[in-house]
């Protein structure tokens, strides 16, 4: 069985807002139900019931990386004040690049869990705008 702090972390990862004092269950949807009904019933029904393998899956697999990838984007900061030291250059992207291949494991996640990306997620991809 998950812990608390997986299952909180696993909402977080899966682009969802914390939950606080509301409650989402198999009967209640109000933590997110405003928005988009199910969702939250169907990712906490889930967490819930996964059959051991899976939950493996889900801690050793895409957590313990979520955790890893997470943790990269900020300390990648402290290379922001070098462009080229002797044979070493920075690389102008590797915040964007690190924030990238964090979302790809966190949408990733969602496909294996079966819920659709958060609000904070989004559908990830390029988008087209005509102005």
């Amino acid at each position: 069985m998950l812990t608390d702090q997986q299952l909180a972390d696993t909402r977080r990862f899966a682009g969802y807002p914390m939950l606080a004092d509301t409650v989402a269950d198999d009967s209640r949807d109000f933590a997110y139900g405003f928005v988009s009904p199910g969702v939250w019933q169907t990712l906490n029904h889930r967490l819930n019931n996964m059959r051991p393998e899976e939950e493996s899956i889900l801690v050793n697999t895409y957590l313990a990386n979520l955790y890893t990838l997470e943790a990269q984007i900020p300390a990648s900061g402290a290379d922001l004040d070098t462009k080229v030291a002797a044979v070493w250059e920075r690389n102008e992207n590797q915040v964007r690049d690190r924030e990238t291949l964090f979302d790809s494991w966190r949408r990733r996640m969602c496909d294996f869990i079966g819920v659709q990306p958060g609000p904070t997620l989004g559908r990830g991809g390029v988008t087209i705008s005509r102005g």
